[in-house]
């Protein structure tokens, strides 16, 4: 074989592997030496394609691993966003129970203060027929001066069904004996005929003794006794002592 032959050989026995799956290329060369035949040469295998799988291999676990942490990173996320969201959600529910005593407690006040308010209206209602008559039962006490007397008559004159106001009888008492009970008129007709007007109301002898109001002292000068039979007497014949306003 001819050295244009061999170098020929050599040439066409270099080869070059093409480049693996993975990226790294695996490179196989045939060395055949200047003056050896085909099946002389040795073939001399790289280690390439070995390295080029084992980074294949740990890129794939890298991944893998990296694809579990951020699956392991999305469920604590959404562990944590469904807490908070419990806890926010248990502040509301709290806050609502709070409100919801605060407003019963109020009612239960309220319907309790009306319930002691109606028990002590109808107490007071029930002790009105006890205290009207305590009140009827116990003596009235009256100054013992032109208002008093007057008073005093009136009280008389009410359980008596007799009319009569207190200015109507403060007026006549004025213009009769200027409120003085001991009063006795004796010039007048009355007088000369011996039956002396006398008193507040300046009442004769007769006509007291017929318009009387028992539960008075039956004397001319005592001035409640003298103002009722006044009264009584003025009732019948004017209609009230309001009505009178002069010598009657």
């Amino acid at each position: 074989m001819s050295a244009t032959s061999i170098r020929m050989t050599k040439t066409r026995k270099v080869s070059i592997a093409g480049i693996a799956a993975a990226g790294v290329a695996a490179i196989t060369l045939s060395l055949v030496p200047v003056g050896a035949t085909e099946a002389q040469a040795a073939p001399v295998t790289s280690a390439a394609p070995a390295a080029a799988a084992t980074l294949n291999t740990e890129a794939v676990q890298a991944g893998v691993l990296k694809t579990g942490l951020e699956a392991q990173k999305s469920s604590i996320d959404a562990q944590v966003q469904e807490a908070v969201q419990q806890a926010v959600q248990a502040e509301k529910d709290a806050k609502a129970a709070a409100e919801a005593a605060v407003q019963k407690a109020a009612a239960d006040a309220a319907a309790k203060k009306a319930e002691v308010s109606k028990k002590a209206a109808e107490a007071v209602e029930a002790a009105k027929p006890v205290a009207q008559k305590v009140a009827a039962a116990a003596p009235q006490s009256f100054p013992n001066n032109l208002d008093g007397w007057i008073r005093e008559a009136m009280s008389i004159m009410d359980k008596h069904d007799i009319p009569g106001s207190y200015e109507g009888l403060h007026r006549n008492i004025m213009r009769e004996s200027s409120g003085n009970p001991n009063a006795i008129n004796n010039w007048d007709i009355n007088a000369q005929n011996g039956i002396p007007s006398k008193g507040l109301l300046q009442v004769i002898q007769p006509t007291f003794n017929a318009y009387h109001v028992s539960g008075t002292e039956f004397d001319l000068y005592d001035p409640v006794a003298n103002i009722v039979a006044a009264a009584n007497y003025a009732a019948d014949r004017y209609g009230s002592i309001d009505n009178v306003f002069g010598a009657y």
